[in-house]
């Protein structure tokens, strides 16, 4: 019997060792989505000329977006990598740095990049560009877009959000906001005055896409000289958004505490500015309420609002989403978002689609990988410096370009007239 038993014991142990394997690569398949299909985006927009002209003359919105194999479908690894390093062997283009006096004291800044080669249409364009939240030119995503659209002939310039760049102090007690759109304007007038020839793409990143769109749809006079709006990763209702980034569905509420933490750490490199020298705006206890702060609602309830005078949370929220404002744009708009981006909620997405299905001027685009501004490809492990994001906003913008110059000059005129 004890002869029988030790026989079996390495048997038993193989087993163990298989369930084990089996456990863990099992949770590897999940964790990584390595079962989910690639797809092309799913795309809503209303049946007209000008959408099938876009959709022929930018085939990458129509094709598979292949990410990565063995991460890429992982819209967490996505956003972490993404998160860490923004791009690899990102490229320094180099530029100039605009510096703007605004009316209330503070001073928005701005790089300018020239374009490296002619543009296709031969005609002068500018990227007006807005980062994401606490970003700006120097990170490796805008450098590596920047680079890609020099080389395509395209001027770029590139706000850098109000109190973001960690060597240039603030000038007034107030740094940027969800949707304040100053600066942006500033960064827009200063290049229209400047490059009067100039037509303008508008593009914004996450954040930095509510305030273009906010921008775009404030006034019909900003839509002027602009030929199209292209906006990725954006959430559109800050309001809408607050309850799901509460939530522990998708780690949003460990999310919500890194960019919490981020933005006490860009809040706290400006507290002279911002909490002393007399500023009638903040106070000690707002000070110690962000010491203590966890979630991005707390720092925007206690800070972010202050700046504007809101007298609530639903009130800063409600002012600064571009939800109520994007309705009001009628240059075609690029609106993409992606299905597994752990930070914009699936119900968010209702804005963009139904829009697109009332508005013909939009195109709406969610792909079913690509996390929060990844959009990484690559063969196997390693992904390529260049994203499917980058050169899906250069080729819609390429495809704007050409339709510009190729329409009725008498459609072009209506077109003008509208905007």
């Amino acid at each position: 019997q004890i002869l029988l038993i030790d026989t079996n014991m390495p048997a038993m142990f193989d087993g163990m060792k298989l369930a084990a394997v089996a456990t863990v690569l099992y949770v590897i398949v999940r964790c990584l989505n390595l079962k989910s299909p690639t797809a092309p985006p799913d795309l809503t927009y209303q049946d007209t000329t000008l959408n099938h002209f876009l959709l022929k003359s930018c085939p990458i919105l129509t094709k598979e977006y292949i990410p990565p194999l063995l991460w890429g479908k992982s819209g967490h690894l996505q956003t972490a990598l993404y998160g860490k390093l923004g791009r690899v062997s990102s490229p320094h283009p180099f530029g100039l740095r605009k510096y703007l006096p605004m009316q209330d004291g503070a001073t928005a800044t701005f790089d300018l990049f020239e374009p490296l080669a002619d543009h296709q249409s031969g005609e002068d364009v500018t990227m007006v560009i807005c980062p994401g939240i606490g970003n700006h030119s120097e990170k490796h995503y805008i450098r590596t877009f920047v680079d890609y659209s020099q080389k395509q002939g395209y001027r770029c310039a590139v706000l850098n959000h109000l109190g973001a760049l960690p060597n240039i102090e603030l000038t007034s007690p107030r740094m940027f906001t969800y949707g304040c759109t100053w600066e942006f304007a500033a960064m827009v007038g200063f290049i229209k005055k400047t490059y009067p020839q100039s037509k303008l793409i508008v593009v914004g990143f996450s954040l930095g896409g509510n305030i273009v769109c906010k921008f775009l749809g404030e006034n019909r006079t900003n839509q002027e000289r602009v030929l199209c709006c292209v906006s990725v990763c954006q959430g559109y209702s800050a309001l809408r958004a607050q309850e799901t980034f509460l939530q522990w569905d998708q780690c949003r509420r460990f999310y919500n505490f890194l960019m919490a933490d981020n933005m006490k750490k860009i809040i706290l490199s400006h507290r002279g500015a911002l909490f002393g020298g007399g500023s009638t705006k903040m106070v000690d206890a707002d000070l110690s309420r962000l010491y203590t702060a966890t979630s991005l609602m707390q720092i925007d309830d206690n800070i972010m609002r202050k700046f504007h005078g809101h007298n609530s949370l639903k009130e800063y929220y409600e002012k600064e989403s571009c939800v109520h404002y994007i309705h009001n744009i009628n240059v075609p708009l690029l609106l993409v978002n992606s299905g597994d981006d752990p930070l914009v909620h699936n119900s968010l997405l209702t804005i963009p689609r139904t829009l697109a299905e009332k508005k013909e001027n939009v195109i709406f685009a969610l792909t079913l990988h690509g996390g929060h501004l990844g959009f990484f490809e690559g063969a196997v492990l390693f992904p390529q410096p260049l994203t499917w994001m980058d050169k899906v906003i250069v080729g819609y913008a390429n495809a704007i370009c050409q339709w510009e110059k190729q329409k009725p000059p008498c459609q072009s005129q209506e077109n003008n007239a509208t905007r």
